[in-house]
C-alpha cells in the first residue's frame, strides 16, 4: 500500500488538532519567559539603588537585592518546563515489558491426559482391600 501525504499507516486521515507543538515554536515560547524573568534584575538593582537613596536604609536595599538573587534559578526551571500533559498520556514510567528476568523459571509441566481427577494416584499403585 502506498503512503500518502495525510495519511497514516492504515489509510486514516492524520489528525493535526491533536499534534503536538513544533519544538521551533516551544522553544521561543520558553525562551520568552526566560528573558520575561530575567529582566526584572537589571530593574531591580535600580530600585535598590533608589530606595537607599530615598531612605537611606541599607536594610530595604538589601530585601529588594535578596529577592532578586533567586530569579536565574526561577527562570531557568520555568523555562525548562515541558508544556502540559494530556489526559490520554500515562503518568508513571512502566518498564514491565523491557525487563526480563535474571533467572528465567521454567514452564510448568503439561497435564497427563492419561490421569483423570476423578481416579486419584496413591502411593501403593492400586486400591488394597482387606480380607
Amino acid at each position: 500500500m502506498k503512503r500518502e501525504l495525510g495519511f497514516d499507516d492504515e489509510g486514516r486521515p492524520v489528525l493535526i488538532t491533536a499534534a503536538a507543538t513544533p519544538y521551533e515554536e516551544q522553544h521561543r515560547a520558553r525562551v520568552r519567559k526566560y528573558l520575561t524573568i530575567m529582566s526584572f534584575r537589571i530593574p531591580a538593582l535600580i530600585l535598590a539603588a533608589a530606595a537607599y537613596g530615598l531612605w537611606h536604609n541599607g536594610l530595604i536595599s538589601l530585601a529588594i537585592i535578596a529577592g532578586s538573587v533567586p530569579l536565574p534559578w526561577i527562570a531557568v526551571l520555568i523555562a525548562n518546563d515541558r508544556p502540559p500533559r494530556k489526559a490520554e498520556e500515562p503518568r508513571r514510567f512502566n518498564d514491565t515489558l523491557r525487563r526480563t528476568q535474571l533467572f528465567p523459571r521454567p514452564e510448568p509441566p503439561a497435564l497427563n491426559p492419561g490421569i483423570s481427577a476423578a481416579q486419584p494416584h496413591t502411593a501403593g499403585g492400586g486400591n488394597h482391600s482387606s480380607h
